[in-house]
């Protein structure tokens, strides 16, 4: 079979840019794909692909209405010109401004769609839930497979009325490959050191973990947060047991995950979690919130989950904790990585996906 796929993002950037460099580098090399194509907007994304430079193409934007009506032509310009089998889109926005067209002409190739976390899923007002459910609803309808990341994401979306026939559950998966190198960083190995690794935003829940350490007293625990710096930003008070090592090389992120006795993800809601999965592949312990797909990923064997409503659960989980039932538990992760949540497995999920609707 001869595949000619068109990727479309938006904003390709975090765990979205993640996924489809995955993606991207395995239908590259794939014997099956003819032809690859890459489009995204110019700003805010991440063009770091492994594939030929000039099969990226990346479209003038902002996110305002105006700049969406044009990516909206510019876009359907462009698949007419290239005329491929499958488009695959990435994102909530992406997904809005490539199917509505499509609500007013003939579809002629097959359309694949991944949200990489619902709009409805997010910490928002009931009727934004609401409107965002019934343009999903809606746009599905243009739809030929809707690829959810999570179970919890995949359960969210039947239960939003879209069609069984049409979502497939297919997990995120990353690369086996390490990606390490020399780093200075040291810690303090009598300690249990956390790590934290994300954006300082509302979603990743940072400002409550910052909150929590403000009074939490055991001298025995040292939070390390790897992200954008928060060191000049007189809003945020850092506690003497919390360290801000500031934004990192990505391509030695391996190296610092090994550093440290577990990784805690206190997120406010989550599509999936590739923080988590990339620390499995570390063999190391997750400690997560109870909100989205976190708690999937986090068993009693791999790691814990407490309520974010309730920090009392944390506190009392991060008293108990000891290094000797960490090293298991990351092992046990690391099991779990290797069986549900490499690249491989997901990137053969979705080539026979894609068969299945051609």
């Amino acid at each position: 079979m001869n595949l000619k796929i068109m990727h479309i993002g938006e904003y390709v950037k975090g765990g979205v840019a993640t996924y489809l460099q995955e993606v991207v580098k395995y239908q590259n090399e794939n014997r099956e794909v003819l032809n690859l194509k890459v489009m995204l907007s110019d700003t805010n994304s991440d063009k770091n692909f492994s594939m030929n430079k000039e099969d990226i193409e990346a479209y003038p934007y902002e996110r305002n209405i105006k700049s969406i009506i044009k990516a909206m032509f510019y876009v359907n310009k462009n698949i007419k010109e290239h005329k491929p089998d499958i488009i695959h889109i990435h994102s909530t926005f992406a997904g809005f401004f490539v199917r509505v067209p499509l609500l007013f002409q003939k579809k002629r190739y097959k359309v694949v769609y991944c949200s990489h976390g619902w709009a409805f899923c997010m910490e928002t007002s009931a009727l934004k839930k609401k409107v965002y459910e019934i343009v999903e609803r809606v746009l599905a309808t243009r739809t030929d497979k809707i690829i959810n990341i999570s179970s919890s994401e995949h359960e969210e979306a039947l239960k939003r009325g879209l069609s069984y026939e049409k979502c497939e559950l297919i997990h995120n998966g990353i690369s086996t490959d390490l990606h390490e190198g020399d780093i200075e960083y040291r810690i303090d190995p009598s300690k249990i050191n956390l790590l934290f690794v994300g954006r300082f935003d509302r979603q990743k829940g940072l400002d409550i973990l910052l909150k929590f350490f403000e009074s939490y007293q055991n001298h025995n625990i040292k939070l390390h947060i790897i992200g954008e710096s928060i060191l000049n930003n007189d809003d945020i008070k850092i506690p003497s047991n919390v360290v801000s090592i500031g934004w990192i090389n990505h391509e030695h992120i391996d190296s610092y995950y090994k550093l440290f006795d577990a990784i805690i993800i206190p997120s406010r809601w989550e599509g999936f979690g590739l923080v988590a999965i990339e620390a499995m592949k570390n063999k190391k312990a997750i400690i997560v919130s109870n909100r989205g797909a976190l708690p999937e990923l986090a068993n009693t064997s791999n790691g814990y989950v407490f309520d974010l409503n309730n920090l009392d659960t944390l506190k009392e989980l991060l008293d108990n904790l000891n290094k000797e039932e960490l090293i298991v538990k990351g092992l046990n992760g690391f099991n779990e990585f290797e069986k549900k949540y490499t690249s491989k497995k997901m990137n053969t999920e979705i080539i026979k996906l894609y068969k299945n609707i051609l």
